[in-house]
C-alpha cells in the first residue's frame, strides 16, 4: 500500500470501511478519532513524514507525568545508570555493589531480578506487590495522584536502558510476568490511569540497551543472560529493539509513545517500519497518536524532546520536554533530593508559552510507594493548575512568549529555573481573543507588561482586564488599564498577594482577535538590526543592485545599516532599507545558509518577516516564504554574509531592534 497523497479524514474512511477491525480485537476501545493524516502509511520517510506530529489533544494537554521505576530501583543508590556503572570498576556504584551485595563477577545484576541475598542476609529483589494482596503498590492510587497533579496523560517507562521489560512480552524473556514482580506491570498502570480519563504514554529507552549501556559486562554464555545484557549481535538486537515496540503498541496502545536517545544506531529500515506500523495501528485504532524523539527520527511526523531544558523563545514545530522532579537521579535513590515546586510550575508555565509541552518525571520506591515529599510537589502544582489552568489547557503560544530578567531555556539540560514577578510569560485562546499575562511572582500595586507598550501594540479593541481570583472560573475585575510607551499598567487589588499562588494570571479579553504586535519604535521609526552572537548589525551595502546578498557591519550610523519595520497588518512585516529603498528578501531560498538578499519591493512572501519576540529585547526574525530565519552564521568578520536557518535556539538566529 502507498501513503494517501491527501490528508484523507481517518473518521470518514474508517466509517466508511471499518477498517477498525483490520488487525484483529482491540484491547482497549478508541479514546478518540482520528483526523488528520493519510489512512495508510509505507517504511519511507516520504511517508512517515505525511504523519500530523502534535493532534489537538497533545497541544492541549500540557503537562503528563511518568515515572522511572523498575529494577534499578532496588539498589537505590547513585541513579538509574546503576546497572551500568556496577560493572565499571573503581565507580561509586561498583564500590557500593562490592560492599553490599558482592563483586559483580559473583552478584550480577540479574540478582535484583530473580532475587537474592545481600551481604547483610536480606533478600533483595525487584518484586513489588499490590495493596490489593497485602503490597505498598496501587496503581488505582497513583493514577489518582497524577490526575490530582494535574497531569493530562501519563505512564511508566516500560524499559530502561537495563532490558528489563515491564510487560508481559514473547520477544524478551526477562519480563515482569516471568521474573520478578510475576505482574504485566504496563497492562496494569495503562487500565489505571485510563480509568482516571487521562491518555496512556509509554517510555522505551531500549536503543541504547545495545548500543553501549552493557559494554563493561564480560561476554556471557548462558543465551539467556546474553539477551539481556544486549549480547546477541546487531542483527538480532535490531530486530529486538522493533519486536519489543510492537508488543507495547499492540498490547497497551499508547496514545504517546516516548523514547530516548541512540535511535540514530538503531537500523534506518527499522526505524521507519515501527513508524509505519504505529500509524497504520492508530488508523485501525481511529485515534490520534504522538510519537517522540531525541534523535533518529524528524519533526514532520514526530514531536522533538529536548531533555532537562527547552528553548530559549519560542519554538517551531510543537515540541516536548522531558523533566525530573530531581536533579540527582531520575529513579529513586536514599537521598534523594527535589527542585521546588516553584521551579517546577514556572518551568511549565515557561515551556507552554514558548511552544511546548512539559512531561515531568517521579521516582518512585521499589516497592510502589510514592514517597511523600514527591507527593507533595505533585499536589501542589495540581492545585496550582486546578485554580489557573485557564492560562495553560487548550491554550495557544502568542507572537511573544514574554518578558523578564530570568533566563529559562536555551536547549537541553538547561533544568528548571524559578522566576521573578517582573518574568511574564504570554498565552492565548486558540480563537485569538483572549491574551493571558502570567508573572512568576506578585508584582505589587501596579503590574507593568512592557511588551504591551504604545509603540508595539495598539489596545483600542481591549474590552477587559482580569486578574485569576482563587477558585477556577472566578475574576477580581481591574480598573480600565493605561498604556504609554513604557508598558500596560495594570492596578492590581493591592500592594499585597491577595491570595497565595505561585505565580498570579491576567486575562486580557479583546473585542476581536488579540491585536498584532508590531516592532519596537513603531513602523515610522528607523532601527539598527543587531546580531546577539556578534553584535554586528544588519547592513545592506548601500546603493547595490537588486539581488544582492545582506551583510554584517559594526554600526557607524550609516544608513546602510538603518531599517524601517513597516507592519503589514497580517502578522508579518517588510523590512526597508534607509539607503536604497529595497526589502529584505529570502528569493524563496529555504536552504539553511542561503543568503539573506535584497530586492525591489513586491509584497510577496519571500519578502515578509515575522517577529518572534525571544525575551530581553532579542527577536527571531522569519520568512514567510521559507519558514527560515535571519542568521549571522556566528561569524564575526565584517562584512560576513548575513544568512537563512532553520529557527533553532542559537544566539546566531538572535537579534536585537533598537530605534536610532
Amino acid at each position: 500500500m502507498t501513503s494517501s497523497p491527501l490528508p484523507i479524514s481517518r473518521r470518514r474512511l474508517l466509517a466508511a470501511t471499518g477498517a477498525a477491525t483490520a488487525f484483529g480485537l482491540l484491547r482497549f476501545a478508541p479514546e478518540a478519532a482520528a483526523t488528520d493524516g493519510p489512512s495508510s502509511y509505507t517504511a519511507s520517510w516520504s511517508s512517515v513524514d505525511q504523519h500530523p506530529p502534535a493532534p489537538a489533544w497533545f497541544q492541549d494537554a500540557k503537562f503528563g507525568i511518568y515515572y522511572h521505576w523498575g529494577v534499578f530501583s532496588v539498589p537505590a543508590f547513585g541513579n538509574e545508570w546503576y546497572p551500568r556503572n556496577m560493572y565499571i570498576g573503581g565507580s561509586n556504584e561498583n564500590k557500593h555493589h562490592i560492599a553490599t551485595y558482592g563483586d559483580p563477577s559473583v552478584w550480577p545484576y540479574n540478582n535484583f531480578i530473580d532475587g537474592a541475598r545481600d551481604k547483610a542476609g536480606n533478600f533483595v529483589q525487584f518484586a513489588p506487590k499490590l495493596a490489593s494482596q497485602g503490597g505498598n503498590w496501587d496503581p488505582d492510587a497513583w493514577a489518582r495522584l497524577f490526575k490530582s497533579a494535574g497531569a493530562r496523560f501519563a505512564g511508566p517507562v516500560a524499559e530502561h536502558h537495563d532490558g528489563f521489560s515491564m510487560w508481559n512480552s514473547r520477544a524478551n524473556p526477562w519480563n515482569s510476568v516471568r521474573h520478578g514482580p510475576r505482574l504485566d506491570l504496563v497492562g496494569l498502570h495503562a487500565q489505571a490511569i485510563r480509568g482516571q480519563g487521562l491518555k496512556f504514554m509509554a517510555s522505551l529507552h531500549h536503543a541504547y540497551h545495545f548500543n553501549g549501556f552493557y559494554d563493561h559486562v564480560p561476554n556471557q554464555s548462558d543465551p539467556a543472560l546474553r539477551i539481556l545484557f544486549g549480547q546477541q549481535g546487531s542483527a538480532a538486537e535490531n530486530q529486538l529493539w522493533y519486536d519489543k515496540l510492537v508488543e507495547v503498541v499492540d498490547g497497551y496502545q499508547p496514545d504517546l509513545l516516548w523514547q530516548d536517545f541512540d535511535l540514530n544506531l538503531v537500523q534506518e529500515s527499522d526505524r521507519l517500519q515501527f513508524l509505519a506500523y504505529y500509524y497504520n495501528r492508530a488508523v485501525a485504532w481511529n485515534k490520534d497518536v504522538v510519537a517522540t524523539y531525541k534523535d533518529g527520527l524528524d519533526n514532520k511526523g514526530e514531536v522533538y524532546d529536548f531533555e532537562r531544558g527547552g528553548p530559549a523563545g519560542l519554538l517551531t514545530p510543537y515540541w516536548l520536554t522531558d523533566d525530573s522532579i530531581s536533579s540527582s537521579s531520575w529513579c529513586y535513590t536514599v537521598g534523594i533530593g527535589y527542585y521546588s515546586t516553584q521551579a517546577l510550575l514556572h518551568s511549565l508555565v515557561d515551556r507552554v508559552s514558548k511552544g511546548g509541552t512539559m512531561l515531568l518525571n517521579i521516582a518512585p520506591m521499589a516497592d510502589g510507594t510514592i514517597p511523600s515529599g514527591q507527593q507533595t510537589i505533585l499536589l501542589a502544582m495540581g492545585d496550582w493548575l486546578g485554580r489557573f489552568g485557564e492560562a495553560v489547557y487548550g491554550t495557544r503560544s502568542w507572537t511573544s512568549y514574554g518578558e523578564g530578567p530570568t533566563k529559562m531555556g536555551g536547549g537541553s539540560f538547561s533544568g528548571p529555573v524559578a522566576g521573578k514577578p517582573q518574568d511574564i510569560r504570554f498565552t492565548r485562546t486558540q480563537d485569538n481573543k483572549v491574551l493571558y499575562a502570567t508573572a512568576l511572582g506578585w508584582q505589587g500595586g501596579t503590574m507593568t507588561i512592557t511588551t504591551l507598550n504604545s509603540n508595539q501594540i495598539n489596545l483600542g479593541s481591549l474590552t477587559g482586564a482580569q486578574l485569576l481570583n482563587n477558585a477556577a472560573g472566578t475574576y477580581v475585575d481591574l480598573p480600565a488599564p493605561t498604556q504609554d510607551a513604557s508598558g500596560l499598567h495594570l492596578a492590581m487589588p493591592s500592594s499585597n498577594p491577595p491570595f497565595s499562588a505561585l505565580a498570579y494570571t491576567v486575562k486580557l479579553t479583546f473585542s476581536g482577535e488579540i491585536p498584532v504586535l508590531g516592532a519596537p519604535g513603531g513602523s515610522t521609526t528607523w532601527v539598527k538590526i543587531a546580531n546577539a552572537t556578534s553584535g554586528l548589525v544588519l547592513d545592506s551595502g548601500g546603493n547595490v543592485a537588486a539581488g544582492s546578498n545582506l551583510k554584517q557591519w559594526n554600526y557607524d550610523g550609516s544608513t546602510n545599516l538603518q531599517w524601517q519595520l513597516i507592519d503589514l497588518g497580517n502578522g508579518y512585516h517588510r523590512i526597508m532599507n534607509r539607503t536604497n529603498g529595497m526589502a529584505a528578501d529570502s528569493w524563496g531560498n529555504s536552504a539553511n545558509g542561503a543568503p539573506a538578499r535584497q530586492e525591489t519591493w513586491n509584497g510577496g512572501n519571500n519578502q515578509q518577516w515575522s517577529l518572534t519576540s525571544l525575551g530581553d529585547s532579542r527577536y527571531q526574525i522569519v520568512n514567510r516564504g521559507t519558514g527560515t530565519a535571519l542568521d549571522g552564521s556566528g561569524s564575526t568578520t565584517v562584512g560576513s554574509t548575513t544568512v537563512l536557518w532553520t529557527p533553532n535556539s542559537s544566539t546566531n538566529n538572535e537579534w536585537t531592534i533598537t530605534a536610532v
